[in-house]
C-alpha cells in the first residue's frame, strides 16, 4: 500500500506580518527531481493541472495553483512527491479554473483540425468573394475595351499568405496550385492577381526580412499535401535567390515528383523570364 508522505518544515526567520496578502504559511508539494523518472503520473493525477512535464521531469508549475491537498502523491512509482509547510502565495481557484479552461479549449481545436495558441489573424480559411465566376472573367473583359466601369477583383482564396504564418495542414492545400512569391513582387507586378495569384493557393515571404530557411515549412507542406503544381515569382534582385533556393530544396526533400515553375520580375514590373 502507497502511504502519503506529509511533513511539516519550519521555517525559520520568516516574519509574514510584513509580506503581502497573497503570501503565507500553508502547505504545497515538493517535488524531488533526483528520484522523478518523467512517468508524467503526477500531472494527470493533478486536478487543478498545478503539474507539469518539463525536461522529461515533474514541476511545480506556480504556488498559486497547488492546494496542497495532494492527490498526486499516490500517484507517483518513485515516491518523489511531498507535502511541506512553507511561505507560498495563496491557492488561486479562479487561475487555476482559468487555466483548466483554457487547456481545454486548446485541445478541442487541435482535434478539429484548427491551428492551436495563434493570433485570430492568422487563422487558417478560405476566402469566397461576392461575385461569381462568370462577373469576374465580364469585369476583366471590359478592362481591355477601357470600360470606365470596371475595377480589378481579388483572387486571393485563402488566409494567412505569410510563408511563417501559414499551418502547413490548413484544408485548402488538398488539390492546390502553389504559389510561392517574393513580398515584392504584387507592388512590382500589376497585373498579379490575375496572372498568378488567380486559381493558386499564395505563399508569400521575404528571405531577407524574415532571415529565415523556409525550406523546412515548405517542405512539410509539400510533403504532406496533395500539391498539384508549384510556381515561384521572384524579383530580379540577388537576395530573392533564397526564396528560389528554399522551394527547390523543399521539393526536393519532399520525395515528391511536382512540376514546378519559376519567374522572374524586374524592379520596373516586367517578366524577365519564365523558366
Amino acid at each position: 500500500m502507497h502511504l502519503c508522505k506529509i511533513r511539516y518544515r519550519e521555517i525559520s526567520g520568516v516574519h509574514t506580518e510584513n509580506k503581502e496578502e497573497s503570501n503565507m504559511i500553508r502547505r504545497v508539494i515538493q517535488i524531488e527531481e533526483d528520484k522523478c523518472n518523467g512517468c508524467g503520473a503526477c500531472a494527470n493525477a493533478c486536478h487543478e493541472d498545478a503539474i507539469a512535464m518539463i525536461d522529461g521531469k515533474a514541476r511545480l508549475i506556480k504556488d498559486d495553483y497547488c492546494d496542497g491537498l495532494g492527490d498526486c502523491l499516490p500517484a507517483c512509482p518513485m515516491d518523489a512527491i511531498e507535502i511541506i509547510e512553507r511561505e507560498a502565495n495563496e491557492y488561486d481557484e479562479a487561475a487555476v479554473k482559468a487555466r483548466i479552461a483554457a487547456k481545454k479549449m486548446a485541445e478541442n481545436a487541435k482535434k478539429n483540425g484548427a491551428p492551436v495558441h495563434v493570433c485570430p489573424g492568422s487563422m487558417a480559411r478560405s476566402l469566397q468573394h461576392a461575385q461569381t465566376e462568370n462577373a469576374i472573367e465580364k469585369d476583366c473583359s471590359n478592362a481591355d475595351t477601357g470600360n470606365g466601369n470596371w475595377k480589378p477583383v481579388s483572387r486571393l482564396s485563402q488566409w494567412p499568405v505569410q510563408i511563417k504564418l501559414v499551418p502547413t495542414s490548413a484544408p485548402y492545400f488538398d488539390g492546390a496550385n502553389l504559389l510561392v512569391a517574393a513580398d515584392c513582387t504584387a507592388y512590382a507586378y500589376a497585373n498579379f492577381h490575375e496572372d498568378f495569384i488567380k486559381n493558386h493557393i499564395t505563399l508569400v515571404g521575404c528571405p531577407k526580412l524574415d532571415d529565415i530557411d523556409y525550406s523546412e515549412k515548405l517542405t512539410e507542406i509539400i510533403k504532406n499535401n496533395d500539391i498539384k503544381s508549384v510556381k515561384i515569382v521572384r524579383m530580379e534582385v540577388p537576395c530573392c535567390g533564397g526564396l528560389q533556393n528554399a522551394v527547390v530544396n523543399a521539393l526536393k526533400n519532399s520525395g515528391k515528383m511536382i512540376p514546378w515553375q519559376v519567374v522572374t520580375i524586374s524592379c520596373d514590373g516586367k517578366i524577365l523570364e519564365s523558366l
